[in-house]
């Protein structure tokens, strides 16, 4: 029986058994006797993105994972960093230093700042992320193409990330064949990376995709 902790492009987190190429977290969110997730689906407005291997060290997912026997945090999974960006995550100061420096550089080119710090990042992200309460914005399908490439919408209960002017349908597994948006009958899509976000990789951040995007 797989763990909930696979989250999808709206920040919702779910029992599947794919897992995906990166790890993160949101604090501690579950209960390590039973591992299962608590009420609360965060702990800090620090939501990161981890990677899953790291100068060799081992954890229980959803267990006890700190010498005193506490849980010390909740393992969630990305299929890949385009899909937890879009859920309001980003990179980590601690494994991924170097990743996590140009992701602040490029927040500091978008936004005029000449260092900003981690907690200022990520205030404004969660202010803006969907999954932490943020603003449903919706987006005209001629408006995709000011999107930069790993941006992600919705329509309806479907995402799709914005990739050489297509959109890719996201899975826990994988993307699916490029869709035109031209022969989607929608009004409007709706945003789900963070607009500070958007605004990161309008500066020139490059996510990495899953390998299926490049099918």
């Amino acid at each position: 029986m797989p763990l909930q902790n696979r989250v999808d492009p709206f920040g919702d987190i779910h029992a599947v058994e794919a897992r995906g190429m990166f790890t993160g977290n949101r604090g501690v969110i579950h209960d390590p006797a039973t591992k299962t997730l608590r009420e609360r689906r965060w702990t800090t407005s620090a939501w990161l993105i981890c990677v899953c291997e790291f100068k060799g060290r081992h954890r229980e997912v959803m267990g006890r994972n700190t010498p005193s026997g506490n849980a010390g945090w909740t393992e969630l999974f990305f299929l890949d960093e385009v899909t937890a960006l879009a859920a309001g995550h980003r990179p980590c100061f601690y494994c991924q230093r170097e990743r996590a420096k140009e992701f602040a550089r490029r927040y500091g080119e978008a936004f005029g700042k000449a260092e900003p710090r981690a907690t200022e990042i990520d205030g404004q992200l969660h202010r803006e992320r969907r999954a932490s309460g943020g603003a449903v914005v919706a987006i005209t399908p001629p408006r995709l193409t000011t999107l930069p490439d790993g941006a992600m919408v919705a329509l309806r209960e479907n995402a799709f990330a914005w990739h050489g002017g297509k959109l890719l349908p996201w899975s826990f597994r994988g993307y699916g064949k490029p869709v035109d948006p031209a022969i989607l009958s929608a009004s409007s899509f709706q945003l789900l990376t963070p607009k500070a976000t958007l605004a990161v990789l309008k500066a020139g951040f490059r996510p990495v995709w899953h390998e299926t995007a490049g099918q």
